[in-house]
């Protein structure tokens, strides 16, 4: 890492093939591969689970219609936090920021724990050692990002092809291979009993929830709007692109699972791709799959962890956090930011603390989904002559649909976990203050200066 604080200045060499990749590679990872049993067991029956995926993808749509304008609109690393903080001030922009960033910290714990476990299927002899070979992927993964943005580049695009490559391997064998198991999509409503098929609000709902797990990273291609080339042009395309992608994908793996394995089998498994794979296969399907979810997990740390350290160094910037974190190596990467987020997300892996991170961040999240939609709004009123190289399809229904959808979200979790909610009330009480603070200190010394 030479040259490391070469600038605090990012640099302008991404386009429209990693912006696609950056967002695909974001979200499809190893989750894939379990989730679609998770899914089944809350509404076992084909029709239904199929609706919850595609009403997922309709969701992600929803999203980056409003994701786009805010973007091409406010071209500046941080992804959410920018357009909340623009539109709600410093207090609540921090609760956005750190949302997203906690969020992430523990998601690369948890893929770094995801491949080695995964290592571990296809080679027993690894079992022993996940926690060590969990630490060294993410510290191969950082030092590698931290080369510099070309790096990530090629990596992100290669990496997204070769996943594309292993679901589509998945696929295809599903539709061509003989298979005892083969009709077992058209025969699923009979498979279940009354009661099962009679799919009550509440597990539609969880399994919505899960699938919107599935679907999460779709927010990527925003973190890197500062350093593409011509995000006007680029960014929309890859939000709509990687969207539409992102569901077929998705349906064709659940399409194809329901299309080998019955549904009480597919209920009941953890990983029902390895299933699947073994029954087209032999025993060597289970020794493929975990070679293929490791390659996956790593493929998809390798995006999270170039995207990370992009809304500390937007935060820092705008005097939000330590301001070291704006420091830009040689090769266009945060390098300080990156190291942080490494520092942070290793003792995660090593007591489980990210499950206790995800089970705050849901809410969190989710919190800073609704402040983000309603930063749409608040920037049509606030801002009504800011260029807007995209104007969000359908205003102000659809923006206003998704603004509904993500507050209901919201409320749901936090009516289920009142736990959860009160860890939120706990970081508004804390981030709102902070942020006000920070912000009148960095109006004192811009005040200070000019004279």
């Amino acid at each position: 890492m030479s040259g490391q604080a070469a600038s605090t200045t990012l640099q302008k060499r991404l386009g429209l093939p990693f912006a696609i990749a950056i967002m695909a590679g974001s979200v499809i990872g190893a989750g894939i591969l379990r989730t679609p049993g998770v899914v089944a067991n809350e509404v076992p029956v084909f029709w239904a689970a199929m609706a919850v995926w595609a009403l997922g993808g309709v969701y992600v749509l929803l999203s980056v219609n409003v994701a786009s304008e805010l973007t091409t609109a406010l071209p500046r690393a941080g992804g959410m936090y920018v357009p909340v903080r623009e539109a709600f001030g410093d207090g609540l922009g921090l609760l956005a920021g750190w949302a997203m960033w906690a969020g992430g910290a523990a998601g690369m714990a948890a893929l770094s724990l995801a491949f080695a476990e995964f290592l571990a299927v296809a080679i027993p002899a690894m079992s022993p050692f996940t926690a060590p070979v969990a630490v060294a992927a993410l510290l191969m993964v950082t030092g590698f990002n931290a080369i510099g943005v070309e790096e990530g580049r090629i990596s992100n695009i290669f990496g997204l092809a070769l996943k594309l490559l292993l679901l589509s391997g998945v696929i295809v064998a599903a539709f061509t291979l003989e298979s005892s198991g083969s009709s077992s999509a058209g025969s699923a409503a009979s498979l279940v009993s009354p009661g099962e098929a009679a799919i009550g609000w509440i597990a539609f709902i969880t399994a919505f929830q899960i699938v919107l797990g599935a679907y999460d990273g779709w927010q990527a291609p925003a973190f890197f709007a500062e350093e593409d080339k011509d995000p006007a042009r680029n960014i929309p395309r890859a939000f709509f692109v990687s969207a539409v992608m992102l569901m077929a994908i998705y349906l064709a793996i659940n399409l194809s699972v329901f299309s080998v394995l019955d549904v009480e089998t597919l209920r009941g498994s953890d990983l029902p791709v390895a299933l699947l794979i073994e029954t087209l296969l032999g025993p060597v399907g289970l020794k493929i799959t975990g070679l293929s979810a490791a390659i996956m997990a790593l493929l998809t740390l390798n995006a999270i962890i170039m995207a990370q350290p992009r809304i500390l160094y937007g935060m820092a910037r705008d005097g939000l956090f330590l301001h070291s974190a704006i420091l830009v190596n040689r090769g266009g990467t945060p390098w300080v930011a990156l190291l942080i987020g490494a520092v942070v997300a290793i003792p995660m892996i090593l007591t489980g603390a990210y499950v206790f991170v995800f089970k705050i961040q849901v809410a969190a999240g989710l919190l800073a989904a609704v402040l983000y939609n309603a930063a749409y709004f608040a920037l049509r009123l606030k801002r009504p002559h800011m260029p807007r190289p995209f104007r969000a399809i359908g205003h102000p229904v659809l923006p206003a649909l998704i603004l509904a959808i993500t507050t209901a979200l919201f409320a749901a979790v936090v009516i289920a976990d009142p736990v959860s909610g009160l860890w939120v009330a706990a970081l508004i009480g804390v981030c709102v203050p902070v942020g006000l603070h920070l912000g009148r200190e960095r109006r004192r010394v811009d005040v200070i200066g000019q004279v």
